[in-house]
């Protein structure tokens, strides 16, 4: 008998992806709101998506895929919600606001940076930084030895390095 959506084993199947998957996933949630209690929030319900279409999904390949995208929609729907509830007003709130320009600054200078990289670098690099993945996972997913891996985003990191301290340069 299944206890709720999705029986004992399938139960367990899920808690298992959910233990191993759950800190590139958390990424990903910081990625798309940039907050870390929004992020936290965001993936605990395309967690709750997921495991009430649990048994539907039969490729068990595409369940990172799967909750991606369910981060997604729900972002987009919290995104509109919020939209709807702000209104402008004349007066000044009583309790100061948080500046959030330096986080903004840092991330789009990020963007910049990994924008410069040669497309081959930027997905090395985002494959093992943002996907976290490991180097023999990225030569297996990729077709390419693990020591092409290895140089390729060495080469990336030391571009970056060196298009990061000339941005701190032009800032003085």
């Amino acid at each position: 008998m299944p206890d709720g959506p999705v029986g004992t084993a399938s139960h367990d199947e899920f808690r298992d992806f959910v233990a191993a998957r759950r800190p590139t996933l958390l990424r990903a949630a910081l990625l798309l709101t940039a907050d870390r209690t929004e992020a936290e929030d965001l993936l605990q319900a395309a967690l709750a998506r997921t495991y009430l279409a649990w048994d539907r999904i039969k490729d068990r390949s595409a369940l990172d895929g799967y909750v991606r995208r369910a981060m997604v929609n729900i972002n987009i729907s919290w995104w509109r919600r919020r939209r709807l509830d702000e209104y402008p007003t004349d007066e000044m709130p009583d309790t100061p606001v948080a500046d959030h320009t330096g986080r903004s600054e840092l991330r789009d200078a990020l963007d910049r940076l990994l924008g410069r990289l040669p497309a081959r670098q930027r997905a090395y690099v985002e494959l093992r930084y943002f996907d976290d993945l490991t180097e023999a996972e990225i030569a297996q997913a990729l077709g390419v030895s693990v020591g092409t891996v290895k140089s390729t985003v060495s080469r990336a990191m030391a571009k970056l390095r060196e298009d990061a301290e000339e941005e701190l340069a032009t800032l003085d």
